[in-house]
C-alpha cells in the first residue's frame, strides 16, 4: 500500500473552510488595505499642504545621522548650484511612492505625524515637472532637517560651474570681462584700421564689455533674475 503524501497547502485551505474564517480574513485583509490607502492619502494631503510646523517629534535614537543636516549646509548647497528650498506644497512634480512609503515607515516606526515637508530642487521643478533631482526633508527642530528620500536623476556635473556667475555680483562682473576679452580676441585684425595698436584693442575690448553687459543686465530685469543667495528660500516666480 502506498502512502500519499500530505498537502499542506489543501490541509490549511480545509481548515480555513472549516471554521468559516475566509470572509473574516478577506474582511481583515480589505480593512488593512483600506487604513493604507487612506494613511497613503493623509500622507499626499500634507505634501500639498502650506504650513508652518519647524519640528517633529522623531525618536532621535532612531534617525540616521547621515541624514541630519542643518539649514546652513542646505543654504549653502543651494547657493552653489542655484537651487530652492521650499515648503513641498510649491513642489510641481510627482512625489514617487518611494518617498510616500518611507513616509509612511518613519511615521511608524516613530509613531508620530511628519509635518512640514520642505522640498531642495531647480527652480523649474517648483512650477512644471523634469527630470532633475528633488531632495524630501522634514523639519527636526532647531533649524536641522532630516532627508527622507531623494528621486531623481542626478544634476548636471557642470550645474556648480554655470551656476557660480550667479551666485555675487563680483563673480558676474568677472565673468562678464572674461567674455569680453576673449570675444575681443577673436574680432580680425585690421578691421577698424591697418595697424593694430594696444589702444584699439582696449578700446574694442571696452566696447564689447557694455554690449555683453547690456545683454546681461537686459536679461536679468526683464526676467526678473537675482543672485543665488537671495532666491533659494523664495516661493516668487520673479526671484
Amino acid at each position: 500500500m502506498i502512502l500519499k503524501g500530505t498537502n499542506i497547502e489543501h490541509k490549511l485551505q480545509s481548515l480555513k473552510t472549516k471554521k468559516g474564517e475566509s470572509e473574516k480574513i478577506l474582511a481583515e485583509v480589505q480593512q488593512i488595505l483600506r487604513e493604507d490607502f487612506l494613511k497613503e492619502e493623509h500622507i499626499t494631503h500634507q505634501l500639498g499642504s502650506k504650513n508652518n510646523v519647524r519640528s517633529n517629534d522623531f525618536e532621535f535614537d532612531l534617525l540616521e545621522t547621515d541624514n541630519i543636516y542643518h539649514i546652513n549646509q542646505i543654504k549653502d548647497i543651494c547657493i552653489d548650484y542655484r537651487l530652492r528650498f521650499l515648503d513641498s506644497s510649491y513642489f510641481k512634480g510627482g512625489i514617487p511612492q518611494e518617498a510616500i512609503s518611507k513616509i509612511k515607515h518613519l511615521e511608524a516606526a516613530h509613531d508620530t505625524e511628519i509635518k512640514g515637508f520642505k522640498i531642495m530642487a531647480p527652480s523649474k521643478l517648483f512650477k512644471l515637472e523634469d527630470k532633475d533631482d528633488p531632495l524630501l526633508f522634514a523639519p527636526i527642530g532647531n533649524d536641522y532637517y532630516y532627508l527622507i528620500h531623494k528621486w531623481g536623476n542626478d544634476l548636471h556635473p557642470m550645474r556648480k560651474f554655470f551656476a557660480w556667475p550667479f551666485k555675487n555680483m563680483a563673480n558676474l562682473v568677472f565673468v562678464v570681462l572674461l567674455i569680453s576679452y576673449f570675444v575681443t580676441l577673436m574680432v580680425p585684425e585690421g578691421l577698424f584700421s591697418k595697424k593694430n595698436t594696444t589702444a584699439e584693442f582696449w578700446i574694442i575690448y571696452f566696447f564689447m564689455f557694455k554690449c555683453i553687459a547690456s545683454i546681461v543686465i537686459f536679461y536679468g530685469f526683464a526676467l526678473g533674475k537675482n543672485f543665488n543667495p537671495s532666491i533659494w528660500k523664495s516661493k516668487y516666480f520673479n526671484a
